[in-house]
């Protein structure tokens, strides 16, 4: 089974990138508030930033790659290797937008790897 690894993990950091380009779509957007004198606007302005495109372009092709995972390892070995997205996310999101990463953050992202480790060991 760990001859997939490099494929799960293909799909992991696609839906990590998939998260980080929609965070900063949404970050040129800014905030807002749906309601409905500004749904048509907000879903039109949501729906062509390119960011969030290529976000939405990120999952689709992480789903594909998904479901090619499945048919080849048990979902009880891939599903939870899922986690090192968060791992990714957490690292890039520090790294590209300034977001905090505390000592408590740290140490549940240690926590992530420990059971990566044993997971993909198993």
């Amino acid at each position: 089974m760990t001859r997939y690894l490099p494929l799960i993990f293909t799909g992991v950091l696609l839906n990590a990138a998939a998260q980080l380009a929609l965070k900063q779509g949404m970050r040129q957007i800014g905030h807002f508030d749906f309601s409905p004198a500004t749904l048509f606007a907000m879903s039109w302005r949501i729906g062509t930033n390119g960011y969030v495109v290529f976000g939405l372009a990120c999952y689709v092709v992480s789903v594909a790659v998904w479901l090619l995972a499945l048919s080849r390892v048990e979902v009880s070995f891939a599903y939870p290797l899922l986690s090192v997205g968060y791992i990714v996310t957490a690292v890039a999101a520090w790294y590209f937008f300034g977001e905090a990463v505390t000592p408590v953050r740290i140490a549940g992202i240690a926590v992530i790897i420990v059971g990566v480790i044993m997971i993909s060991r198993s």
